[in-house]
């Protein structure tokens, strides 16, 4: 399923939480926030909403990388051409720019931005003493060089995750945080259950896909 239907599914949960626990404006805002995050979570693994913004950064990263090395090269011919004795710095720094753009795939660089911003989260949490933050980070890190539709589309994530709400919910000591960040991304599972690519719930236990057509 499409990231925007994942989204509404799990803002559907946080909205259906707004009303079982105790109503309040802010309340029924981050149960939905959370809720609806929790949903697109288990894509980090692959293409979707979240990762959209690193796709087209890493492809800018790519092509920049690609046309610096065109550049130095240029500037290295421009030398060799004006008798001038080009830099070996520069002769070596163009070819492994120039190799970097044609080896480096938009998805590598992608991970490794996403990584970069988990270590980022991951510092924060050890900084003011949030270990939910600290999981968080090691998740946002870490998940981004899995298999799709792998480890996190199994029933072990789900605990995960709900750990990591479990967390926020004492940070915040809002009810129910916990249990809604669980049913967010258990919805993503539900929903892709119901797609013809199913979704592995056991893995590795078994590599079965399960899927329910309807």
């Amino acid at each position: 399923m499409t990231g925007k239907t994942h989204l509404a599914i799990g803002a559907a949960v946080g909205a259906a939480a707004s009303v079982y626990y105790p109503f309040t404006l802010e309340h029924a805002a981050l149960y939905i926030a959370v809720a609806g995050f929790s949903a697109l979570c288990a894509d980090l693994d692959g293409p979707s909403m979240l990762s959209a913004k690193l796709s087209k950064l890493s492809k800018l990263i790519r092509e920049l990388t690609l046309w610096s090395g065109f550049l130095l090269a240029g500037i290295v011919c421009y030398y060799y051409f004006t008798d001038h004795s080009p830099s070996a710095v520069y002769i070596g720094v163009a070819a492994a720019m120039f190799l970097l753009g044609l080896i480096a795939k938009q998805g590598i660089i992608r991970n490794v931005l996403a990584s970069v911003v988990g270590c980022i989260v991951m510092y924060a949490g050890y900084y003011y003493q949030m270990n939910w933050l600290i999981g968080f980070g090691l998740f946002a890190a870490w998940v981004p060089w899995l298999k799709h539709r792998g480890m996190t589309h199994t029933i072990w994530a789900v605990p995960i995750w709900g750990a990591i709400g479990w967390g926020l919910e004492n940070q915040l000591q809002i009810e129910g945080v916990a249990i809604v960040a669980m049913l967010g991304y258990l919805s993503h599972l539900v929903a892709d259950t119901l797609t013809p690519s199913g979704v592995k719930w056991l893995y590795p236990l078994t590599k079965k896909s399960f899927k329910i057509k309807l």
